[in-house]
């Protein structure tokens, strides 16, 4: 790689100050004119020749400027045709409806078409903007979806031996995430007498009690609410572990927790306390999160997965931050839950890692070259799991509820459509 496109803005604003300095040259040179205004009406030539050699150069730093601005304007241009370009290619591999028969239980979009159609074809006001969204939570019907204060609480703690390879996380979320009751894990890493930590946000757990902060429910705080309730508690899980102030952490997660651990890249409170190096998320639709500099990310998804398309944005492709497209096919295995299809299966993503690990792509090699930093070779670790528990349903809360739905049900939509049924 000879260049990253961010690189080309960088550029076009540092044209910019130019701009700005030559503008500020200008003023200056108008201020010698009139200083020298009086001395054009003597005898002596000199002040006529001075204030004729200061409109002079004053003419020839706004034709630099001039120019300068074309060209800032052009590689802006340049900038826009190339991301025009690179969205296009990442599409190319947009699967025809007979591939997405993927499975004999049933029928699934991919990445693509879902990113095509909440782009341009059909936009549901749920998924257009995160704000459409958190307005949508705030109308008093819907009032039972914000959020509510998160508490954590140690369940387990343990001295194991951990291969901390990306490949291995992620089997290890899956199975954090088949507990089913809100828990995240947290690992301690211990390199040269200094300690570092994992943090592993399994996704979406739908048939959990509506105290799970990571049932259905948990996707509204994430993406409207920016994961304002979770990430304290990730917070407090980490102290409570033994990670202090300045401590490098990286954040692990699938699907719902792909989306909590990428907030944690943006959250100022959470930033101010812990030096997070990295995230990784596999299935997850990040791409209207963006991470505060120096913070790398690795994003893997699945061309059969459509949830990681169901923001409609592609994630931004620069120097830290790099999107991995699985296309190898893949089927749900004879009578097994086809759950939301096997491309967002994490046993597929783990799969996916291992050929990352692999690669001799420069872009793959920089990034999993973070990873192991911070993470280390792999060993003996403290291993310890915390339950999220969200906060009872207030009893105001409650009153708008349909009385078809229980407080402690995760709350469902019923669709009135002809042959539809509840989702």
């Amino acid at each position: 790689m000879s260049f990253q496109l961010e690189e080309l803005l960088r550029g076009a604003t540092q044209l910019d100050d130019v701009v700005q300095q030559l503008l500020g040259i200008e003023d200056e040179a108008r201020r010698v004119q009139d200083d020298l205004e009086p001395y054009l009406y003597e005898s002596l030539d000199s002040g006529r020749s001075a204030a004729d050699a200061i409109a002079g150069s004053r003419r020839d730093v706004a034709q630099v400027r001039q120019e300068l601005i074309e060209v800032s304007a052009g590689v802006r241009a340049s900038h826009r045709d190339y991301e025009v370009m690179e969205a296009g290619n990442g599409f190319r591999q947009q699967l025809r409806l007979d591939e997405l028969r993927v499975s004999g239980t049933g029928w699934f979009p991919g990445r693509d078409m879902t990113h095509n159609v909440l782009r341009g074809v059909v936009v549901p006001p749920w998924t257009n903007t995160r704000d459409t969204l958190h307005g949508i939570l705030e109308s008093p019907l819907l009032e039972v979806l914000q959020p509510r204060d998160v508490r954590v609480g140690k369940v387990e703690q343990a001295v194991e031996h951990v291969e901390p390879s990306m490949a291995e996380s992620l089997r290890r979320l899956e199975r954090l995430h088949a507990r089913n009751d809100g828990e995240i894990e947290v690992i301690q890493f211990e390199q040269d007498g200094t300690s570092s930590w994992m943090v592993l946000i399994p996704g979406t757990q739908p048939n959990s009690p509506n105290t799970n902060p990571l049932d259905i429910q948990g996707i509204g705080e994430a993406v409207a609410y920016d994961s304002e309730e979770v990430i304290p508690a990730v917070g407090q899980a980490l102290r409570e572990a033994g990670a202090e102030a300045g401590d490098h952490v990286v954040a692990v997660g699938h699907s719902q927790g792909g989306i909590h651990a990428m907030n944690l890249s943006r959250n100022q409170a959470f930033l101010s306390e812990f030096d997070l190096k990295y995230v990784l998320t596999a299935g997850a639709p990040v791409g209207g999160i963006t991470p505060e500099p120096g913070i790398t990310s690795l994003h893997l998804e699945h061309v059969q997965d459509w949830v990681p398309g169901i923001d409609g944005q592609v994630n931004a492709d620069t120097k830290d931050r790099v999107t991995v497209s699985l296309t190898d096919e893949v089927r749900t295995p004879e009578g097994q839950d086809s759950g939301l299809g096997p491309g967002h299966d994490q046993e597929n993503y783990a799969a996916g890692a291992e050929l990352v690990a692999a690669s001799h792509d420069e872009s793959l090699v920089a990034s999993t070259a973070v990873f192991g930093g911070v993470v280390g070779a792999g060993g003996v670790a403290r291993v310890t799991r915390f339950k999220m528990e969200r906060a009872p349903m207030p009893v105001s809360r409650l009153a708008v509820l349909p009385l078809a739905v229980k407080p402690d049900s995760p709350p469902t939509v019923q669709d009135t459509r002809k042959g539809a049924g509840t989702r």
